[in-house]
């Protein structure tokens, strides 16, 4: 049966589409077009999907039938509608469109550009070389089935080492390998969440771990995190899980994504107790654990104030060595890692054993890798915040102590509208509606400090152009949407 969205839901998620202060708006029938568009490109809006009638749509959006049925014609014209006279109209994308490594969506012919889609770094010079060591290790495996459903031994070892080392004792019977944080996230929540469990996030947050909620139809409800350095308010955040009791609380404690904020010790430990007394389950992404920047002291983990296995944290290699090295972990009770491991037979066996090998060899010199990371980091960002300084003051940005990622308060709701202007002159985006639900966090830019500092500051003199210039160029002229990740 296909789904369909109703006109106040489609308007939720449209949010200013209509409307950049200071420049001169296309026609609306245009920018409503390319608004939905966007929500395409950027999987807000899923392919398939039955579109409300005109009548219903203008209503919700307080417009006249006439922009909508323009809109919709526009739509088909560029072949992102197919419509049925008496069934209605669904979503699509053209022809020429290919799933990208992102899992979303792109053009074929899509153009070189500079993309601020993905907050990730390129691959570290020792990859290779642990690629090479870790081939060489291989023979020892392959007299057996080579299943290994919480991850081969020396691998659990380094990662249970790495926990240790932080000042939480871990053994390699806590661990369990999975194939990238993502992976971890969706097997801790097949076994904890049941289909419309109660689920409590920050806003922003992760949008991929927004989709794997979602997949699970949980029930989400949101804290919402300040611009400033504190970020989360205690009062507000325990209040929360009080009131609302939820199943689990997903939360992204080190550098946050998208903010960069890092909570403080006290509130962890406050926090661990909460959850115990509201009965919820605490899932840590720690996936910017390893990426503190300008020596910047971090609180000792989440799982430390845990004394009833209600902390289960997520890690992996994706942020601090490659995203294409698909290998994360959890940690969490011996008990509970074999549960998981229970319910991951039923979803893929286990993770390439050549895969493990090469993060034993990346981990074993990760302080050479992490330190050059590091610096590497603070450099690009300190070249984007100077950047952004300069070009767009307007803007407020607050500097993050670690992670990759800066959470700039644009100076109007104009994020979505500005990431589609802004494939023109070859810079990709993420909008802030992407970490939020219902088409909320217009106001709000993620930018990743993760390319050269000379593609940054780039960047960011295309984005001053489009913010400022494009009025002059008149109606935009649009072309295949490029999918943001």
């Amino acid at each position: 049966m296909t789904s369909q969205v109703r006109g106040v839901q489609l308007a939720r998620l449209l949010g200013q589409w209509h409307a950049l202060p200071g420049r001169r708006r296309s026609p609306d029938y245009a920018a409503l077009a390319g608004a939905v568009r966007g929500l395409l490109a950027d999987g807000r809006l899923p392919l398939g999907v039955r579109l409300p009638a005109e009548r219903e749509l203008a209503e919700a959006l307080r417009i006249s039938r006439t922009t909508v049925t323009a809109a919709y014609r526009e739509l088909r014209e560029s072949g992102h509608l197919a419509s049925r006279r008496g069934a209605g109209s669904w979503t699509m994308l053209p022809g020429t469109h290919r799933v990208a490594s992102t899992g979303l969506w792109t053009p074929l012919d899509d153009r070189d550009m500079i993309d601020l889609g993905v907050a990730a770094l390129s691959a570290p010079p020792q990859l290779v070389p642990a690629a090479r060591a870790a081939a060489e290790d291989l023979p020892r495996y392959l007299g057996g089935a080579g299943y290994h459903p919480t991850g081969i031994i020396e691998l659990r070892e380094a990662v249970a080492r790495l926990y240790t080392e932080r000042g939480l004792p871990t053994s390699p019977e806590q661990i369990m390998v999975t194939n990238g944080t993502q992976h971890a996230l969706d097997l801790v929540l097949r076994l904890t969440l049941s289909p419309g469990g109660g689920v409590l996030v920050e806003s922003p947050t992760y949008p991929n771990a927004l989709a794997a909620l979602s997949a699970r139809r949980a029930r989400i409800t949101t804290h919402g995190l300040a611009t400033d350095d504190v970020g989360w308010d205690a009062d507000l955040l325990l209040g929360s899980i009080r009131q609302t009791r939820p199943k689990l609380a997903y939360l992204i404690p080190e550098f946050q994504n998208p903010t960069g904020h890092l909570m403080e010790i006290g509130l962890r430990e406050r926090l661990v107790g909460t959850a115990h007394t509201a009965g919820t389950d605490l899932v840590i992404d720690e996936s910017f654990v390893d990426l503190p920047l300008d020596g910047t002291p971090l609180p000792p983990p989440v799982a430390t104030f845990d004394r009833h296995s209600r902390v289960i944290s997520i890690g992996g290699m994706s942020k601090p060595y490659w995203g294409g090295l698909r290998i994360g972990w959890v940690r969490a009770s011996a008990p509970q890692v074999q549960r998981l491991a229970a319910a991951r037979v039923g979803v893929d066996m286990a993770s390439p054993v050549l895969d493990q090998l090469v993060a034993v060899h990346l981990l074993a010199e990760a302080s050479s890798i992490v330190t050059a990371r590091r610096t590497q980091l603070a450099a690009q960002r300190d070249a984007l915040v100077g950047a952004l300084a300069e070009r767009l003051p307007d803007w407020r940005v607050a500097v993050p102590r670690g992670g990759v990622t800066l959470w700039a308060e644009l100076d109007g709701p104009i994020s979505s509208a500005l990431a589609r202007a802004s494939e023109e002159v070859g810079v990709r985006l993420a909008p802030g509606p992407r970490f939020g639900l219902d088409g909320t966090l217009e106001r709000f830019l993620r930018l990743p400090f993760t390319l050269p500092a000379a593609d940054l500051v780039e960047a960011v003199g295309r984005l001053a152009a489009v913010r400022y210039d494009l009025d002059r160029t008149g109606r935009p002229q649009w072309r295949e949407p490029t999918v943001i990740a």
